[in-house]
C-alpha cells in the first residue's frame, strides 16, 4: 500500500527540514475530465481534485471494468468517434463538465530517428497530440457554459528543449504547447482558461517505457538531482483550475527542478 499523500509531500521536501501547508481548494460541484486518470500523475490530479470536492469522470481505453471506478468511460482519445462518445455520455450523465486535464499520453521507444518505426512515430503523435485536440474540440461547446472553464494540459520539459532519441515523444509535446497557446488566445473571450504544465522527468510507470540510461540521463540534468513527483505536478495543476489562477491563460509552466534556464 502506497503512503499517504501527506507523507508523499513530506518525503519529497524533507530535505529542505521543514513541513509543508498545501493550500486548500474548494471545487464543491464542478465536475472534471481527464484522461488517462488512472494510473501517474492522472491518479494522483484525480485523488486531489476529488479530495477538494470535484466530480472527476476518468477517460481511459479499459474503461470501468478493469479498475471498478464508477466514474469511468471507455474512450480512446486518438479516435475521433470514441472522444465523441465519451463526451456525449459524459454530458448525458453528468450535465455539465467545467475542467479538462488533457493528461493522457506514451512516451514510446528511446532509440534514434533513423531506427525508429514509422508507426509508433504515429501511434505517439495520436495519443500525446491529436489525443488533446481531438478531446478540447469535443468538450469546449460544453466548458464554455461554465463559469470557471479550465482547460490543463500535461506537456514536458522536452516539448521545449528536444530530447534526444525521443523525437516523437519531444515533437508531439511541443506541439502539445503550440496548441496550449493557440486555443488560450482562441477561447480567452469565452470564459475558458488555457495552460499546459511541462514537467522534467516525473517518478511514474511512464519511465518503464525508456532506457535507465535515458532517465539517468534525465536526473542528472536536474540541479535538484532528482525526479519530479507527481504530487507536485498535481499541485500546480489544481491552481490553474481554481479561482486563484484568473489571468493566465495560453501559458506553459515548467516543473523542472531548475533545469529549466529559459
Amino acid at each position: 500500500m502506497s503512503p499517504p499523500y501527506s507523507a508523499i509531500i513530506w518525503a519529497t521536501f524533507h530535505n529542505v527540514g521543514k513541513a509543508v501547508t498545501l493550500p486548500r481548494y474548494d471545487f464543491t460541484g464542478r465536475k472534471a475530465v481527464i484522461t488517462g486518470g488512472a494510473n501517474g500523475i492522472g491518479a494522483t490530479i484525480t485523488e486531489r481534485l476529488r479530495a477538494a470536492g470535484a466530480t472527476v469522470i476518468i477517460w481511459d481505453r479499459s474503461g470501468a471494468s478493469s479498475s471498478g471506478e464508477k466514474d469511468m468511460i471507455a474512450a480512446d482519445v486518438s479516435d475521433p468517434q470514441s472522444v465523441d462518445t465519451a463526451a456525449r455520455v459524459t454530458l448525458e450523465q453528468h450535465g455539465h463538465i467545467d475542467i479538462l486535464i488533457n493528461n493522457a499520453g506514451l512516451a514510446g521507444p528511446t532509440v534514434p530517428v533513423e531506427s525508429y518505426d514509422p508507426a509508433d512515430w504515429q501511434r505517439i503523435l495520436a495519443v500525446n497530440l491529436t489525443g488533446p485536440f481531438l478531446v478540447s474540440r469535443a468538450l469546449i461547446p460544453a466548458l464554455a457554459q461554465s463559469r470557471c472553464g479550465r482547460i490543463v494540459n500535461i506537456a514536458s520539459l522536452a516539448g521545449k528543449e528536444g530530447t534526444p532519441n525521443a523525437a516523437a515523444y519531444s515533437s508531439s509535446k511541443a506541439g502539445l504547447l503550440a496548441l496550449t497557446k493557440a486555443l488560450g488566445k482562441e477561447l480567452a473571450g469565452r470564459g475558458i482558461l488555457v495552460n499546459a504544465v511541462a514537467p522534467a522527468a516525473v517518478h511514474t510507470g511512464l519511465l518503464d517505457q525508456m532506457s535507465a540510461e535515458h532517465v539517468a540521463t534525465m536526473v542528472g540534468k536536474s540541479p535538484m538531482g532528482r525526479l519530479g513527483e507527481p504530487e507536485e505536478v498535481a499541485e500546480l495543476v489544481l491552481w490553474l483550475c481554481s479561482d486563484a489562477c484568473s489571468f493566465n491563460t495560453g501559458a506553459v509552466f515548467d516543473l523542472s527542478g531548475g533545469r529549466a534556464t529559459y
